[in-house]
């Protein structure tokens, strides 16, 4: 694929597109960078890096979503913001970053809009649970108002910098963030991964190894590698075959963005798709996932899947569906919203949840597998229904961690996006094989010569 090259030649990056406040770092050393870590160290969540050059550069600002929100530390000014891709722990806080100060943000066309659907839901949800918000419609619109999509390998220059996107292999839009100097003599490759997998799936041929000098690397995985993906699609289609074969609805709780639109690709290679029923947010994310075919490997796939799917549009649906042997892909992906929690109490006898997706501690799916029972409207809830867990991860296992570092080839490496055993696990085992290691906590400097 050609590159594409976007030129800012302002002085201060956005100056002819927007208003930008001036960095904050105006006395560093030239030949110096500084990461600042906002979040996302030592833990999965918040993720954003700062990155303090000749100019100031924020990787990404989300938010953890756990037994309760956390968020990052105050960016500071900023002269761009740059979106690895749409899930809301890289991107939840983004619209905060337009409180006064207005910069461009870059990413690829597909995490603008997924972003913008998943943030108006977080804030639906604020509203509802009547929880403080921290930020508004007016800064969405201007995020979205100065964000620049940009193609994979098309390169951005930043006036002094320069800045591009490479696939990152895990959902639709995603990205690897390449950031480096212009000028040869000070050329420094500093590389963000964001979310990657290297392993391809079914709508997602494997990330994009990018070569680096100083890289920044998630850790989700550093412990453990996933189990053999074509079996596990084997067992979950065989599994599902059986629900309906004996009468029941296999309810299949997904996340909207990324895997609801995997879980389909699986559902029709594997025979299942005319039983299919799609409700909550997975329809909106996945329309949006069909507008950008050259972000997803095979766009085929994915057409022919919905075709032959029903779509839920009301509650009559949803009795519909119930009445008859189905498969119910619907939101929320941990049972903590959604269409699911209707669904999920009035399964009959034969029916079964198969759980998608990684269940965050003190959610009602981490609790399902362990005691058999849910929080709904304020009350515990026994589920008699059988529950399994299936790996369909789309992080990187720790194989393919330790081949994209080596093959990356970086002087330093910076593990972040994993708990503090894994980081520093990560950290501890690359710095025997030779490379320069940091594991940084939340809050933590680290200085480049």
């Amino acid at each position: 694929m050609s590159a594409k090259i976007y030129i800012f030649l302002s002085s201060s990056i956005a100056d002819d597109v927007c208003r930008v406040r001036r960095p904050l770092i105006l006395l560093i050393k030239k030949d110096l960078m500084i990461l600042k870590f906002l979040g996302g160290a030592q833990e999965v969540g918040r993720s954003g890096v700062l990155l303090s050059d000749s100019k100031n550069f924020l990787f990404d600002y989300g938010v953890k979503l756990d037994h309760k929100t956390e968020y990052p530390m105050d960016a500071g000014r900023i002269d761009a913001f740059l979106l690895s891709h749409a899930h809301l722990d890289h991107s939840g806080m983004a619209p905060a970053l337009y409180n006064e100060a207005v910069l461009p943000s870059f990413g690829t066309a597909p995490t603008a809009e997924l972003a913008e659907l998943l943030l108006n839901d977080s804030l639906k949800i604020a509203r509802k649970e009547h929880k403080q918000e921290k930020f508004h419609r007016r800064q969405m619109k201007s995020f979205i108002k100065h964000y620049v999509s940009v193609e994979y390998s098309g390169r951005v220059s930043l006036g002094g910098h320069s800045v591009e996107f490479h696939d990152a292999g895990h959902i639709s839009g995603s990205a690897v963030i390449l950031l480096e100097r212009e000028k040869a003599k000070d050329n420094k490759r500093v590389l963000y991964t964001g979310d990657f997998k290297l392993q391809g799936q079914l709508l997602h041929d494997g990330a994009d190894i990018v070569k680096s000098d100083v890289l920044i690397t998630e850790s989700t995985y550093a412990y453990k590698d996933h189990p053999d993906r074509k079996a596990i699609i084997r067992d979950f289609i065989d599994k599902i075959r059986a629900v309906l074969q004996n009468g029941g609805n296999a309810l299949l709780p997904v996340f909207a963005v990324g895997r609801g639109q995997e879980i389909l690709a699986m559902l029709y290679e594997g025979g299942l798709a005319d039983s299919v029923y799609v409700d909550g947010m997975v329809k909106a994310a996945t329309q949006i996932v069909r507008k950008y075919p050259q972000f997803i490997s095979k766009p085929d796939l994915l057409e022919k899947s919905l075709k032959k799917a029903s779509l839920v549009v009301d509650r009559s649906d949803r009795e519909i569906a119930l009445s008859e042997p189905s498969i119910i892909v619907t939101t929320a992906g941990m049972l903590n919203g959604g269409p699911v929690l209707d669904y999920i109490t009035r399964l009959n006898d034969s029916s079964k949840i198969f759980l998608t997706g990684y269940q965050i501690e003190g959610t009602n799916g981490s609790t399902l597998l362990k005691s058999g029972k849910i929080n709904l409207d304020g009350k515990t809830r026994r589920i008699t229904n059988p529950v399994e867990l299936f790996d369909f991860s789309a992080h990187a296992g720790m194989d393919d961690l330790y081949r994209y570092v080596r093959e990356s080839s970086p002087n330093v490496v910076i593990c972040m996006h994993g708990s503090e055993e894994n980081t520093k696990l990560l950290a501890e085992k690359l710095d025997g094989e030779g490379f320069k290691t940091y594991a940084p906590g939340f809050g933590e400097r680290i200085e480049l010569e």
